[in-house]
């Protein structure tokens, strides 16, 4: 499935503000917990808690979120499919970056394991 010029730009647009809410319900639902959510989102961007507060603050787009980001070397590891899309078929980059961040948010509310998910296995 490739993702069209129109999906990308919605993407773009989004603000990880109004997207974030739903990552929470999503992995508390399961039993996992906002610190874990936290851990995984700063495995990939590297953003702590205070500057994940500010981009949420801010209600940065997706765009801005990943600007400055020096994704983890090892999110290449980060494979499967998400919304439909094979995550290593992806061609934009910024798709491919919410879509990664997509992905470990889905295997944390698996119950999948930190180290699995973390890729340090």
């Amino acid at each position: 499935m490739k993702a069209s010029a129109k999906h990308n730009e919605r993407i773009e647009k989004m603000t990880f503000s109004s997207v974030y809410p739903h990552y929470v319900t999503k992995v508390e639902k399961k039993g996992r917990t906002k610190t874990e959510l936290h851990e995984v989102i700063e495995w990939l961007t590297g953003y702590d808690e205070l500057k994940l507060q500010s981009l949420i603050d801010e209600k940065a787009t997706f765009k801005k979120f990943f600007q400055n980001v020096k994704l983890n070397p090892n999110a290449y590891l980060i494979k499967g499919v998400i919304c439909g899309y094979r995550i290593e078929d992806i061609e934009n980059p910024l798709t491919r970056k919410v879509r990664y961040l997509d992905k470990l948010v889905d295997e944390l509310a698996k119950g999948r394991k930190m180290e699995k998910i973390l890729r340090t296995e």
